[in-house]
């Protein structure tokens, strides 16, 4: 690459660089993680563009790495992989038309440049399509993610179970709600927090997820507010209870969890119709919205489902859940108790 550093394009290129440099580590102080995810776009579109129009070869990645940080050792980033991923994160959006029209126009508005340096490489590098990168990058934004929260959602294939579930939102439901609604259910749900027998029965499932609440919180999905379990309706002369009772912030509705831990069956719709009906009339207040429901099951018929569904007056949604950790039943009982376990460990103290 001695030739190329004498080439008098290349060393009006490299003074260009310098300068965003430069300038960006002025701003910095105003907005760290933007403008370095700015300058981070500019250097890979650069570099890009002089691959194309320059014949300098695929040594450039490396010279401008080395000559970035001879000029700014202080600095952090420049690394030649560093400075290859710029490129690649820039090719990547490329595809997205509309990124990188406004990354152009406005590159403050991006949402790409919203989120931390670690969390775009993640984001694009576990992704199939800049449709599904984009969808994370939002989920990210929307929920205040860490890199370890995106990476568990990513693993977990949100974007591929968002919005999934079988329901009858759009028919029960005015625009732009039924979407919202629509989206805000997955299917199928990952409880993969819990821990359960193969056996487990409804009041098992209900109770290690309350006893796991934040992590249910978490894979329900950003607008949950949980009011309780086995939430007591009395009508009539005799007192029903719903399994998980919620309020959702954004749908501003009531939104009634039924948990089953066999396969759908149609009756089961319709005592969710009858819940949904009593939290409307003895629950909401003018100002809510109409409460929807969500039956959790182990398994269902998509056929049977939309049949059950067709007709029912209230807004459902049907989905799945699934385990990725069930214990065999008959390890259970081998399986030392909580006491057990304190009272050895006091004992081995006091040795």
């Amino acid at each position: 690459m001695s030739e190329l550093v004498k080439s008098k394009d290349y060393r009006a290129f490299i003074h260009s660089l310098k300068s965003e440099i430069q300038t960006a580590q002025i701003k910095a102080a105003v907005s760290v993680n933007r403008n370095l995810l700015k300058l981070y776009w500019l250097i890979g579109s650069q570099i890009v563009e002089k691959q194309k129009t320059a014949n300098w070869g695929d040594g450039l990645v490396k010279q401008v790495s080395l000559d970035l940080r001879t000029e700014f050792p202080e600095m952090k980033g420049f690394s030649t992989r560093n400075i290859h991923l710029m490129k690649q994160w820039y090719l990547f959006w490329h595809q997205e038309p509309a990124i990188v029209q406004q990354a152009v126009a406005q590159l403050e508005l991006a949402p790409i440049f919203q989120i931390p340096w670690g969390q775009n490489l993640l984001i694009i590098s576990k992704s199939a399509s800049p449709e599904e990168a984009l969808f994370y990058v939002k989920k990210t934004i929307e929920n205040n993610w860490s890199r370890a929260v995106l990476t568990h959602q990513i693993e977990l294939e949100l974007y591929q179970r968002q919005g999934q579930a079988i329901s009858n939102f759009k028919q029960q439901l005015p625009s732009p709600q039924s979407d919202l609604a629509r989206q805000t259910l997955k299917d199928p749900y990952c409880f993969d927090f819990l821990t359960l027998t193969e056996k487990h029965n409804e009041k098992e499932l209900e109770s290690a997820l309350i006893d796991n609440i934040s992590h249910f919180l978490l894979e329900l999905g950003a607008g949950f507010a949980f009011l309780g379990k086995q939430y007591k309706l009395q009508i009539g002369d005799q007192d029903f209870y719903i399994d998980l009772l919620f309020y959702h912030i954004k749908l501003r509705c009531y939104v009634v969890v039924e948990l089953k831990t066999v396969d759908f069956k149609p009756e089961f719709a319709g005592k969710l119709n009858f819940y949904i009906s009593a939290v409307d009339d003895l629950l909401a207040d003018k100002e809510d919205r109409a409460t929807i429901g969500i039956l959790i099951c182990k398994s269902k018929n998509r056929t049977i489902v939309e049949y059950a569904l067709k007709d029912m007056q209230k807004p459902i949604g049907v989905s799945e859940y699934k385990l990725t950790r069930q214990l065999p039943k008959e390890y259970q009982p081998s399986l030392p108790s909580i006491e057990t376990i304190e009272a050895e460990i006091e004992r081995l103290e006091n040795e």
